[in-house]
């Protein structure tokens, strides 16, 4: 008998070797899978039994605006995208028999410090607290009401937000400047900080103003805004957090 593989370079004989044998190995295992693997009906209404075989345990965030005034503070509120059962945990049994059975209510730090813990991770403007150095050893819901949980008065400092850029500004030329020197900050960005935008300079002469060679600022390296880099802004070539000068 003729062998149909003799005629093939030995290395792609034995590669379509392979791929036949395993071929023939998943038709055997496929064969012997139990019907309600194999066919897709039977897998869905299989899942969906026991799906629904499950004990119900949550009831969702309607029930709760029947009796809790909180409910419309919290739809909005800065925690309006949370279901109530994230912090109260399923509360089915609550809202059958709510004298009888009384939802969980996280009073301590390390239930909110889930959420806001430093994480660098996590978006620009989501608030993050260091646990060690933030109110330490008082409860959260000492200074914020958790159903809308704004500060009690904004942040003060940048670096609330944008501890990062300051640290990285803390060793660098501009380590006198406050940000607002650079920045225009709306009270409004402590509070919203995507809705409203701080400022960021968008001309060269921003700059020039304390390191054009007519500048009368003294101390601060100085160049002639006409000849140095005149195509670019200057943050194209300088960080202005740490703005090395080479």
């Amino acid at each position: 008998m003729m062998n149909p593989f003799r005629k093939l370079p030995d290395q792609l004989a034995r590669v379509l070797f392979v791929f036949l044998l395993l071929g023939v190995v998943l038709l055997v295992v496929r064969s012997n899978l139990p019907p309600y693997i194999k066919d897709t009906s039977i897998h869905i209404k299989s899942t969906m039994d026991r799906e629904i075989a499950r004990p119900i345990r949550y009831a969702g965030s309607a029930p709760c605006a029947d009796c809790h005034e909180e409910y419309n503070q919290k739809k909005t509120g800065y925690h309006r995208t949370l279901s109530c059962e994230t912090c109260h945990g399923p509360a089915k049994n609550h809202a059958a028999n709510p004298t009888e059975t009384k939802p969980n209510a996280p009073r301590k730090r390390e239930f909110c410090t889930l959420c806001h813990q430093y994480d660098p991770s996590r978006p620009t403007g989501f608030p993050q607290i260091n646990p060690v150095a933030h109110n330490p050893l008082k409860p959260c819901i000492s200074c914020h009401n958790p159903h809308d949980p704004k500060p009690p008065t904004p942040p003060g400092e940048c670096e609330a937000c944008h501890a990062e850029i300051a640290r990285t500004k803390a060793v660098s030329p501009h380590v006198l400047l406050n940000c607002t020197t650079c920045h225009t900050v709306p009270d409004q960005h402590k509070i919203a900080p995507r809705a409203s935008l701080a400022s960021i300079p968008a001309e060269r002469e921003f700059c020039g103003k304390c390191h054009g060679k007519a500048s009368t600022y003294a101390g601060t390296p100085k160049i002639d805004m006409d000849t140095h880099g005149a195509k670019y802004l200057c943050w194209q070539c300088h960080y202005p957090h740490m703005p090395e000068v080479k």
